[in-house]
This record gives C-alpha cells, sequence and structure tokens, in this order.
C-alpha cells in the first residue's frame, strides 16, 4: 500500500514537471513563403523556451514535425546563417536568400535587426521565413 501511494505521488510529480515546461513555453507562428509558383506557403505552430531563441524553437521543431526541416551555418561573428528551409536552398548565383521578418500582433511587419540565433520570440506574433533575392 505504501508502495502505490508513493508510485502514485511520483507520477503526480513527473507529470507537474511536464506541464510546467509546456505550459511555461512561448507559443508563436512560424511561416514559411516559399516565393515560387510551384509551392504554396506554409504555417507551423511553434513554440520557444522563455527567453529562448528562434533556432532553438526552430530545432525543436525540425525534431518533431517531418514537414518542416532546416540547415544552417555556423558564423563566428553573427551566429547561425540560415542557408535553407524544406530543402530550398538560397543561392548566391540566383540573388536568392532566406529573409527573417516578424509579424507583430499589430500586423505591424518587421525585419529584426538579429538573425535565427539571436531573435527571441513573442507569445502570438508570426515569424516568416521569406525566400526572396537581393
Amino acid at each position: 500500500m505504501a508502495s502505490s501511494a508513493l508510485l502514485s505521488s511520483l507520477l503526480l510529480l513527473s507529470l507537474s514537471g511536464i506541464l510546467a515546461k509546456t505550459a511555461g513555453q512561448v507559443p508563436f507562428l512560424l511561416e514559411v513563403k516559399y516565393n515560387q509558383p510551384d509551392r504554396n506557403s506554409q504555417v507551423f505552430s511553434a513554440q520557444a523556451a522563455p527567453g529562448g531563441t528562434l533556432f532553438g524553437a526552430m530545432t525543436r521543431l525540425n525534431n518533431s514535425n517531418p514537414d518542416f526541416n532546416f540547415t544552417s551555418s555556423d558564423c563566428i561573428d553573427n551566429g547561425a546563417f540560415l542557408e535553407s528551409v524544406n530543402g530550398l536552398f538560397g543561392n548566391d548565383q540566383d540573388r536568392t536568400y532566406w529573409e527573417l521578418l516578424v509579424q507583430k500582433e499589430t500586423n505591424k511587419i518587421i525585419r529584426p535587426d538579429v538573425g535565427i540565433s539571436c531573435y527571441l520570440p513573442h507569445a502570438n506574433e508570426k515569424v516568416i521565413l521569406n525566400y526572396t533575392t537581393y
């Protein structure tokens, strides 16, 4: 009897820890805009850890959703550089790259002055990975 009470207590503690971690997440939308005639935009529900970076949230999404993947390279001075999303790479010859935009709750779209390894998503905003040219 004592062992079943102990087991129940441990289970409750474990579940409360899981719920606390999930409840503390920062929910936001991640839109992938391909800007190509043969590919439609995709929108994903994502979560960042409180104070966590977009890179961390994208990694979490990459690990949990087979419809989303990305690659990046490390830049010693500027952090992670987004190279590809869902198999579509930026290309110097075509002058294409993945631009980071953010649509705030007011619907205003901004271009953050930091990249994916430094941007901290806010609740209920939409982060846009926009495939575009320069």
